[in-house]
């Protein structure tokens, strides 16, 4: 299964961005307890690990005891350093 440009799975997201240390951590947190994306202001549960995350979403998914919601600005191409992870996206301030 490619991965186009535009969207990418939604347990190497975060795992690239660098919220969690691994992929399967990712995987299971959405499989789990799930993740909430709002795209075009339409808002879903997901809880499937293949779901898509485009840029401009908005996830919301639990980190540690803490709920931590992200506007995604881009799509990273690999699981690189905390400052070029940190470009791909915005906390949202709730």
């Amino acid at each position: 299964m490619s991965e186009t440009e535009t969207e990418q799975r939604l347990d190497i997201w975060p795992w690239r961005a660098r919220f969690f240390k691994t992929r399967s951590e990712a995987a299971k947190l959405v499989t789990t307890k799930g993740v909430r994306v709002d795209r075009s202001g339409l808002v879903r549960k997901v809880i499937k690990p293949g779901a898509t995350v485009t840029p401009d979403d908005i996830l919301s998914f639990r980190k540690a005891k803490e709920i931590v919601t992200v506007r995604v600005l881009g799509l990273p191409h690999r699981r690189g350093p905390a400052p070029e992870a940190q470009e791909n996206y915005e906390l949202v301030v709730d």
